[in-house]
């Protein structure tokens, strides 16, 4: 969790700064606009359902894909439908992805290629 989590909690920090200072200026350059959007986008990833705990290996793989730009493209209000249905994809498909995280408690460069291929290819069908 660490290890994937690492920067988040860097983006989150960018992107509560970037926020307050935009509410007084109107024009935003693309950089801090992409910033803006990614932080509305880590901040609806991180809601969790009361008493809905997630399992640590589904949270490793949501929050990778928050921080490593799989959900760039993602409008806000889809995040968590896409979280959703992208768990689902890999516990069907590359369900040794939660296994490998589940037993290892880390995420293997194999794991993390794995994820990486899983992420492309769910991309390609996220409509």
């Amino acid at each position: 969790m660490k290890k994937v989590a690492g920067s988040l909690k860097l983006d989150l920090a960018q992107f509560r700064e970037l926020e307050s200072f935009a509410k007084f200026g109107s024009d935003l350059d693309k950089s801090t606009q992409r910033t803006l959007a990614k932080g509305a986008r880590l901040v609806e990833l991180l809601k969790q359902g009361q008493y809905a705990p997630v399992p640590v290996e589904k949270q490793v793989v949501s929050i990778y894909y928050g921080t490593k730009g799989f959900m760039d493209e993602i409008p806000v209000k889809d995040v968590k439908r896409f979280e959703k249905e992208v768990l689902e994809f890999i516990e069907v498909k590359y369900k040794k992805i939660f296994d490998s995280i589940k037993k290892d408690k880390d995420v293997s460069k194999e794991t993390e290629e794995l994820l990486k291929k899983a992420g492309q290819e769910f991309l390609s069908t996220f409509k």
